[in-house]
């Protein structure tokens, strides 16, 4: 089989593997590809060394492009019922501040803010809501403020149900890659015998100090850290002294709140002496009291603490042989903005379905070079996005005089909307073959006549064809898609009022591969469709035939 990726190779499923695919890390996105690669068919071992939830604070908000991905998975329900309670939290926190409402008052919401650049927060007020990149996510535009520790709960639960192999309380310790495969080598975290995995692929997710990128060799070029930051979640005396949210002060920025005892300390002297040791009660009171410059401020306990740097790095690519990289393993930068754990979760998707499709034999190798040209792009605007965050965050007059040029520029609604679209990840589009505006870009959620939206169409992982010509469809449409089997589902439906395509291709990872207006030209577009059918699923009929 051809595709315009190459020729077949033939490394579907055999008996001389355990498995197909090793995925180290099982954090949210070895989750979330271990997810990915199982509804695409493949075998799946997932090694982690941790037993449990990794408890350290970490993100608290998702961007859309993972709110998409989430919804496309029929799991929206779920996420939404983690951010209510998130949510609750903060009108807890707000209630008990100085100034909160009144006992038996209307509970504090959230104030609308969509997010914030460095520190300035971006008021909702004056966003533009009417952009049309704001108009295509549907309910997965409802969503936003999730731990990343749910997330990763919600994900182990449903690897569990997939039918991926869990091994926890284990560790890669080596692995030997080859052109037929790997031999991955493995250990229990506190001794016992050690056990060989042989698979097909290892993909490593297993953060930024990454095993597998280190023993594979792959280049990491990037900028050294200047900062040391702290995030933790304390109990404390003196709080009532430290102002809710972002402050920037002559000694650094500090964060106080949303949720009870969180506090984030920023200083700009330099990074740690040891980045690994213990974070202690001594070391995040100091912290605080230096850049908050109250000397009443004493922690008297810590529940959760970590330590970051704004080391911003990169893999020049993202494969190498038969390993891939995805997530903080491939990239890593300051938490600013909350960009990592999304990065990593639109890594996992764009990866799952394609490596998983060169496992089953039904499309070459060379589909996997789409995930590096695809992804790191991506990956290189949110390390520039990141540092610049901190440029501006600086306590120097120069970076101070900036700040205030850009918090002139958030303060309108141009301003506001541009910074709110780059956070949100709305921006963010594939350089693909065709000219239809849509292609590249994430499909819209449409609304079906019968009520049911794009994104229920998709819970399976495969690819979508959706015609929205009605109940008849397009003959030379479905014709064009015969012989996908179970690659592509092919949905006929009547479309929703107003303007939409005709019909429209859509990718396992919710990227739209082919579009056509009904005014469309309709043999070129037929044509468009057959070759991007062969490009990203191969030539029509039994996968790997």
């Amino acid at each position: 089989m051809e595709s315009d990726f190459g020729t077949d190779t033939g490394t579907g499923t055999d008996a001389g593997t355990d498995t197909d695919v090793v995925v180290a890390g099982g954090g949210p996105v070895g989750l979330m590809l271990a997810c990915e690669l199982r509804l695409g068919g493949a075998r799946v071992v997932l090694v982690e060394r941790r037993t449990d939830v990794d408890p350290t604070i970490k993100a608290g908000s998702i961007n859309t492009p993972t709110a998409e991905a989430f919804h496309r998975r029929g799991m929206l329900p779920a996420i939404a019922e983690v951010q209510q309670r998130a949510l609750e939290q903060f009108r807890n926190f707000m209630r008990d501040r100085p100034g909160g409402p009144p006992a038996g008052g209307p509970p504090r919401t959230p104030p609308k803010f969509a997010a914030h650049f460095g520190g300035i927060m971006l008021d909702g007020a004056l966003l533009d809501e009417s952009d049309p990149d704001f108009a295509h996510a549907g309910p997965a535009s409802e969503v936003g403020l999730v731990p990343q520790q749910d997330i990763e709960r919600l994900l182990a639960e449903r690897a569990a149900r997939l039918g991926v192999e869990l091994l926890h309380g284990v560790e890669l310790t080596g692995f030997d890659a080859g052109e037929e495969g790997v031999e991955v080598r493995t250990a229990p975290v506190g001794g016992g015998p050690d056990r060989r995995i042989r698979a097909h692929w290892l993909v490593g997710c297993d953060g930024g100090r990454s095993t597998v990128r280190k023993l594979a060799g792959f280049a990491f070029p990037g900028t050294d850290p200047s900062i040391t930051g702290h995030q933790a979640v304390v109990t404390m005396t003196g709080a009532e002294a430290l102002k809710t949210g972002w402050n920037h002060t002559d000694t650094g920025t500090y964060v106080h709140g949303p949720v009870p005892g969180r506090v984030l300390t920023v200083e700009f002297d330099g990074p740690p002496a040891d980045r690994e040791a213990p974070v202690t009660a001594e070391e995040l009171q100091k912290s605080l009291r230096h850049v908050t410059g109250s000397a009443d401020v004493t922690v008297t306990g810590v529940h959760t603490a970590t330590r970051f740097t704004d080391n911003a790095r990169q893999a020049s690519d993202y494969r190498s042989g038969r390993v891939l990289l995805a997530g903080d393993a491939a990239h890593v930068h300051s938490p600013f903005g909350g960009q990592g754990l999304n990065l990593g979760i639109g890594d996992a998707v764009n990866l799952g379905w394609k490596l998983a499709a060169v496992v089953r034999g039904g499309a070459p190798e060379g589909l996997l070079d789409s995930y590096t040209a695809e992804r790191h792009p991506i990956g290189a605007w949110v390390l520039r996005w990141t540092r610049a965050q901190i440029a501006l965050m600086r306590p120097d007059p120069a970076s101070r005089a900036l700040r205030g040029v850009v918090g002139d520029l958030t303060a309108t609604t141009t301003g506001t909307t541009y910074f709110v679209k780059k956070v949100s990840g709305v921006w963010q589009r594939y350089d693909l073959p065709g000219a239809h505006p849509l292609v590249g870009r994430s499909a819209p959620d449409l609304e079906l006549a019968d009520g049911r939206r794009l994104a229920d169409l998709m819970h399976d992982g495969r690819a979508l064809l959706l015609d929205l010509a009605g109940d008849a469809g397009d003959a030379g449409v479905a014709a064009v898609a015969d012989g996908y089997g179970d690659r592509v589902r092919v949905v006929t439906a009547a479309g929703p009022a107003g303007a939409a395509p005709a019909a429209l291709l859509v990718r396992p990872d919710g990227c739209t591969a082919w579009a056509v207006d009904a005014d469309g030209d309709r043999e070129r577009a037929l044509r468009e469709l057959a070759g991007a059918l062969t490009r990203w699923f191969g030539s029509p009929g039994p996968a790997g035939a």
